[in-house]
């Protein structure tokens, strides 16, 4: 009882302090402090064991929680806000409709992560594993996904909009009905991916394997194939190549074409030259009778 006690105070007194302290002041939580009645985090709990833990709703606000332990962990709605995760291990939590806002997941686990509807625009993921993750619906605007893991991760209907998959693995992700205008696909791995109905507008491939990846309905205006494998791809049409941009490089399925990359842009006219520097002044003589 007296333990449980101390438990609850110890809790009531890190919340005041994390409410009520200048934004400056950082709190040092240490492994396996009490957390279940705290919805408030600030200051430091990296490599902290909080697998399991009900969380849902919590506020992280510049803390720091990396290499930490949160396998399994209830962070539904949960905001995150210019907090570190890096290298985290968050596979199997849930973090359905949580936002994140200037976050760092680098090198994080979230393999098979519970992510569907999440807010996380400008979010650093370079090298997470999000393989099998469930991310339908998902806002990453921006978001920077580089040699990340990919496999079997579900985005379908995701906002994409110029994120950063360069050098991914994505084979059998599926990108059905997302927005990845502008986005970076360059280098990466998309084998049987599905892009069926996705918006590829603007979009960089060069140098990815589609193989086997589904295009069926996908608009792929100005999407620039430079390098592309796109020969045993599915559901390509030369009608939807019509406005992209491809190479000597890019290999596309039988019967399928594409054209190059547009028009030649004349040079711009040559500047004009600058004036030269005056030299210096003449000296003045002048002869008095």
């Amino acid at each position: 009882m007296g333990t449980m006690r101390s438990l609850a105070r110890l809790s009531i007194a890190v919340l005041a302090v994390l409410v009520f302290a200048p934004a400056a002041f950082a709190v040092t939580l240490t492994p396996d402090v009490e957390v279940r009645k705290i919805t408030q985090f600030g200051g430091a709990c990296a490599g902290c064991e909080l697998s399991g833990r009900k969380m849902a709703g919590a506020q992280f606000t510049g803390a720091d929680f990396g290499k930490a332990s949160l396998v399994g962990s209830d962070l539904r709605a949960a905001h995150f806000v210019g907090s570190n995760f890096g290298g985290a291990n968050l596979s199997r939590a849930d973090m359905s409709g949580a936002e994140i806002l200037g976050g760092n997941f680098a090198g994080a686990n979230l393999a098979s992560a519970k992510m569907p509807q999440v807010e996380a625009r400008g979010v650093n993921f370079t090298g997470a594993n999000l393989s099998r993750a469930d991310m339908r619906g998902a806002e990453a605007e921006g978001s920077l996904f580089v040699r990340a893991d990919l496999t079997g991760a579900d985005l379908s209907g995701a906002e994409l909009q110029g994120v950063l998959m360069r050098g991914v693995n994505a084979s059998k992700a599926s990108f059905r009905g997302a927005t990845l205008d502008g986005a970076q696909l360059g280098g990466g791995d998309f084998s049987q991916a599905n892009f069926r109905s996705a918006s590829l507008n603007a979009a960089n491939l060069g140098g990815g394997n589609f193989s086997g990846a589904d295009f069926t309905g996908a608009d792929m205006d100005g999407a620039m194939l430079a390098g592309a494998d796109l020969a045993r791809a599915k559901g390509l049409t030369t009608a939807q190549l019509d406005n992209a941009c491809a190479d000597s490089r890019t290999r596309l399925p039988a019967g399928v074409s594409a054209q190059g990359c547009g028009r030649s842009i004349p040079k711009p006219p040559r500047p004009p030259a600058p004036p030269r520097a005056p030299g210096p002044p003449r000296q003045l003589v002048v002869t008095v009778d």
